[in-house]
């Protein structure tokens, strides 16, 4: 054994010598012109994406050390995940070698090839590696912990070849007469190959680094360039040595092919050479994962500099799931505003751009959870494409461009919905679909005070909505219940109470809300008077109704400036209309019985005008469109007749 473990070496060494001393100026090394040979036709390593094969990478990366750009690496993922360049893989033929088994051909190329890559594992680590770590004790010009980074795990990667894999080949093919296998060989140390993960992750860091530290320190330069100007290195930069780990792996897999394909059926080799490919196949594609992790961290990290680095979002085990620009629908203004979204496994932040982007390019206004949000889209006429995130933080009506938008926000979104309460093992039903022209307002009372309320908009009330007094203002202003979401006047939510979607602090809640939270009865002055036969409110019996939609009001009854008024037939009182100022005021600004009034459509040259006439009284409205006009003179001449209808709009849709 211990004869040969000093074979081993001796192989070693003779190896590193061939490669250092026996070259000419100018000339290729031997080991890389038996490569050469070997890959000139059939079957070759995969080239880097962008490069022919007259144009070495060498050439594409100059003399000088230069950055490997995130595109290769993410083409060179591909490959290693793709089996296209797999099967280009064809049997080949050798003129000058037909007295030789063709399987043993392809491990005397194998063994050849692991020749030359041992030197350049040599190369890396005995002379780059330890000549900066040597330069970096003697001078501290630079860090030894920025070496070690660069160089990650390359020792080991050294030593596994070259006192494990390499001697192992080269026994085997020296007793290919009476062993002629590689097959276990291979199945015992592929597992080890999986130490090119770690390699393969810091590559992208180590070539940053690299570039970093040989523009910023002279002596790291000085140290890099007389190597890659000597005979070993071949007149190649550092940058195309540390690339051929990166690449190693999927060579194994196309030449260990290519020795399955031509064994013959019944090689004793057949079966552990399919399952070393297999295994082969197995380390590529952990490769190809530690490319798509360190691509993942890189991304994510690229969003947390454009967010502001704040700590508590910085988390490496987050996952980005999709971003981009949205409106917001304003409960104040009538234009939407622009806004931001970053949604990720287990967040949603809603942003605000920067007008001036020095560092963040996003103000963070919001973060909801994903745990307990929910989504669904909006039925708004004046909004279109608009949709609802619910969160225990906040509640949000946002907008998309396009209905193709829109879906794919409530897709994703409700993706990490699903994610969350499977993890959480709720199994909760999946994504509801729209809910018709419906809005629940109402939040169950389970719910209330537990998450953020979607918030009334001001401009669908004209008075309060708990004591139905008229806004203005100065002395009646709007103010939104933090618990039900409400528009109230300062009278009404004059309370305080904890909410827990709040970190359990106080906010401004509604009267009614003030109770159900806290128990606590309202003081005999602040009690609700009793409620008049116009208090009803409009949003329940718009939910429920015969028909409903604004309606301009002609004439002098309602003064010169003809407004628009909400009108209602419900269908629990269907003789009657009711006038509201906006769709959720709590009381109705009149009332008309319809009973026995006759309906008249208005002259030709206005046709979306109608007429209420009985005894004197005359009402004229105007509707937004020819064919609502026509619904509701249907709809007034069943309530005059004292028709009673079969359902919501259910006898007015012809």
């Amino acid at each position: 054994m211990e004869g040969l473990n000093e074979e081993k070496l001796a192989s070693v060494s003779n190896l590193v010598t061939v490669f250092e001393s026996s070259r000419t100026p100018g000339a290729v090394p031997r080991a890389h012109r038996q490569e050469d040979k070997h890959h000139h036709s059939g079957c070759r390593p995969p080239q880097p994406p962008g490069l022919s094969e007259k144009h070495s990478l060498g050439d594409a990366l100059g003399s000088g050390p230069k950055m490997v750009s995130r595109r290769y690496l993410s083409s060179l993922k591909n490959k290693l995940s793709s089996g296209a360049w797999r099967n280009s893989c064809q049997p080949r033929t050798d003129p000058g070698s037909g007295i030789q088994e063709p399987e043993k051909r392809i491990v005397q190329e194998l063994l050849e090839t692991e020749q030359a890559y041992v030197a350049r594992l040599h190369l890396l680590d005995q002379v780059f590696f330890q000549e900066l770590l040597k330069e970096a004790r003697s001078s501290k010009a630079f860090p030894e912990d920025v070496v070690r980074l660069i160089f990650s795990n390359i020792s080991s990667i050294y030593q596994f070849h070259s006192q494990f894999f390499f001697p192992e080949l080269q026994r085997r093919l020296d007793d290919w007469t009476a062993t002629p296998r590689i097959g276990d060989m291979i199945q015992k140390l592929a597992p080890f190959l999986k130490m090119y993960s770690e390699y393969v992750k810091n590559f992208e860091r180590a070539a940053e680094l690299l570039a970093t530290w040989t523009e910023k320190s002279p002596q790291f330069q000085e140290v890099i360039t007389r190597i890659q100007n000597s005979e070993a290195s071949g007149s190649l930069t550092l940058q195309h040595h540390m690339l051929e780990p990166v690449q190693r792996i999927p060579r194994y897999e196309l030449l260990l092919k290519e020795y399955v394909q031509k064994l013959p059926a019944q090689a004793p080799d057949r079966d552990d050479a399919q399952k070393a490919l297999d295994m082969i196949f197995s380390a590529a594609q952990h490769s190809n994962a530690a490319i798509k992790e360190m691509e993942r961290l890189q991304d994510l990290w690229e969003v947390y500099q454009r967010l502001g680095l704040e700590d508590d979002m910085v988390d490496p085990s987050n996952t980005l799931l999709r971003e981009g620009p949205v409106l917001k629908i304003s409960f104040r203004r009538s234009d939407p505003m622009e806004r931001y979204l970053f949604l990720f496994n287990n967040m949603l932040l809603y942003c605000v751009p920067r007008v001036i982007q020095v560092g963040a390019h996003f103000h963070v206004r919001t973060r909801i959870d994903v745990a307990g949000m929910k989504v669904r889209e909006l039925s708004d006429a004046e909004f279109p494409y608009a949709f609802l995130v619910s969160g225990k933080q906040r509640t949000l009506e946002l907008q998309a461009r396009s209905q193709e938008e829109m879906i794919s926000w409530m897709q994703a979104c409700q993706a990490a919905i699903d994610q969350i309460e499977k993890r959480n093992e709720t199994f909760k039903a999946a994504v509801q679909g729209p809910e018709g022209d419906t809005l629940e307002r109402e939040l169950q009372s389970e719910e209330l005070g537990l998450r953020a309320p979607q918030w009334v908009r001001d401009k669908m009330v004209t008075m309060c909505m708990r004591c139905q007094e008229p806004f203005n203002a100065l002395t009646r202003r709007r103010h939104h219940c933090r618990a039900c979401g409400y528009v109230v006047c300062a009278r009404c939510s004059d309370y305080r109470a904890e909410l827990k979607y709040d970190d359990n602090r106080p906010n401004r809640v509604c009267c009614d809300c003030y109770m159900f939270l806290t128990g606590n009865m309202l003081p005999k002055d602040k009690e609700d008077k009793k409620r008049g036969i116009l208090e009803k409110g409009s949003a329940a019996w718009s939910e429920h109704s015969v028909i409903c939609s604004y309606l301009q009001l002609l004439g002098d009854r309602w003064g010169r400036s003809s407004p628009r008024g909400w009108c209602v037939i419900p269908l629990d009182d269907p003789l009657v209309l009711y006038l509201y100022a906006a769709p959720q005021d709590m009381q109705a600004h009149t009332s008309i019985p319809l009973l026995g009034y006759q309906v008249t459509a208005g002259p030709q040259e206005d046709p979306w005008v109608f007429q209420l006439q009985q005894s004197g009284q005359l009402y004229t409205f105007k509707a937004e469109t020819k064919e609502l006009r026509d619904r509701w003179m249907k709809a007034v001449e069943q309530a005059a007749g004292g028709q009673s209808p079969r359902g919501p709009d259910g006898d007015l849709s012809n």
